[in-house]
């Protein structure tokens, strides 16, 4: 792609080029063509008077003859050459403006390149060229990962203004097991999204995250401080109750242990290793010796519900890639930024996809669609996998509420038309 750009820059300068050199060569090639006619006719003018003159001596013609062709010639030539046209001669101009045509095929190609790296976007653009070889990578490219992330790198600290190109980093030095280079990227990241609270907790939790792995699992002095500041921004930050999470279970605090991952199902039932928490509270429960509480839906699909059929933008489509991660939830339309009442989980790769949202996709028994009326229905997709909404992804929601029947009913349509900025 960057050769193709510079391809068409290099055609642009020359097309430009071109309108500067155009009035100089190929205007003085229309003067000396007019200057080669003229001389032409002064030549036949000369001949022809010759004629007359030696057929007059001659005896050919008469004297008012004579005199009558005479002043015909005359006449025709004064019309092929005006009087007042003198042959043209060297004009002072003339070699300033070839001068200028010089110097302009020197300085404009250098002069284009100058100014736009002082204002074009090339960063942007390589950024965006290495993120999606970088995506294109974990399908038969892992070998060039590393000298991708590099690129990648290179390009951010040069223009760090690119929230989504320091979450891509961060989760390739994830893949490339580069536990610490990871948590600075994400801490990167937490100081581009300064000001927005959610956002930058969830950064400096996926950086704590990081340190985590970096320290096979020790609660180090680095890990906690990074808990510490992601939960003062959101106390509900799910990385960070995670590791509260698995620390406490680690240390046999299994009542807290309990609390942090019951906590993480409370206010992200729609997360994406929600099954694996639940598992780890069971487990704790278990260890406790007690009974864990039925956390399971009921699997009564067919019930009342709503058909949603999910497409993308045509915008967005050679934007997203097929694995980015899709959620469609419903939430009741009194409570619209309650917990969902239901829950679908699918890729980008599924669109357009026709689906039902009903009982068997509740995340808790107390929460079911099934006792709602009417609900609010948004399909959004994740660049990070993470349930929680970040700057960069793409969502779209029903205009009006979807009253909740067991009637099969025409699906309602939802188009992902917009991408979040915050």
């Amino acid at each position: 792609m960057t050769n193709t750009f510079w391809i068409a820059a290099t055609v642009l300068i020359i097309i430009a080029l071109a309108f500067v050199l155009f009035p100089v060569l190929f205007q003085r090639a229309d003067a000396r063509a007019r200057a080669d006619i003229r001389n032409q006719n002064l030549m036949a003018y000369r001949t022809r008077m010759k004629e007359l003159d030696d057929e007059f001596e001659a005896g050919i013609l008469d004297e008012d003859n004579y005199r009558q062709l005479k002043e015909e010639l005359a006449g025709s030539m004064l019309d092929d050459v005006p009087e007042s046209e003198q042959p043209r001669r060297a004009v002072p101009g003339r070699k300033s403006a070839i001068a200028v045509a010089l110097v302009s095929v020197l300085v404009l190609p250098g002069a284009a390149y100058y100014l736009y790296q002082e204002w074009g976007a090339m960063d942007r653009v390589e950024q965006y060229i290495a993120m999606q070889q970088m995506e294109q990578s974990d399908s038969g490219r892992q070998a060039q990962m590393s000298d991708l992330v590099v690129q990648l790198r290179d390009r951010l600290e040069a223009d760090p203004d690119n929230p989504d190109g320091w979450a891509m980093l961060g989760q390739s030095y994830m893949r490339l097991e580069q536990y610490q280079e990871a948590a600075w990227a994400f801490r990167q990241l937490a100081k581009v999204v300064d000001g927005n609270d959610q956002a930058e907790a969830v950064a400096l939790g996926l950086s704590a995250q990081a340190l985590f792995f970096d320290s096979q699992g020790a609660m180090t002095e680095a890990v906690t401080e990074a808990i510490r500041q992601a939960r003062s921004l959101n106390p509900d930050e799910v990385n960070a109750l995670g590791l509260l999470g698995i620390n406490a279970f680690s240390q046999q605090n299994y009542r807290e242990a309990i609390e942090y991952w019951e906590r993480i199902v409370a206010v992200a039932p729609d997360h994406p290793q929600i099954a694996s928490i639940r598992g780890g509270i069971n487990e704790a429960y278990n260890r406790l010796g007690e009974t864990p509480p039925e956390v399971q839906a009921p699997a009564d699909a067919g019930g009342p519900g709503v058909t949603v059929e999910v497409a993308l933008a045509d915008a967005f489509q050679d934007q997203v890639p097929a694995d980015t991660t899709l959620f469609v939830f419903a939430r009741e339309a009194g409570n619209p930024n309650g917990p969902p009442l239901a829950v679908e989980r699918l890729t980008a790769g599924d669109l357009p996809a026709t689906l039902r949202l009903d009982d068997g996709d509740s995340m808790s028994p107390q929460m079911k669609i099934s006792g709602a009326g009417q609900v609010l229905v948004t399909a959004r997709l994740s660049r990070t996998g993470s349930v929680q909404a970040s700057a960069g992804d793409w969502q779209g929601s029903v205009d009006e509420p979807v009253t909740v029947s067991g009637e099969d009913t025409d699906p309602v349509r939802l188009v992902i038309d917009q991408q979040l900025t915050n």
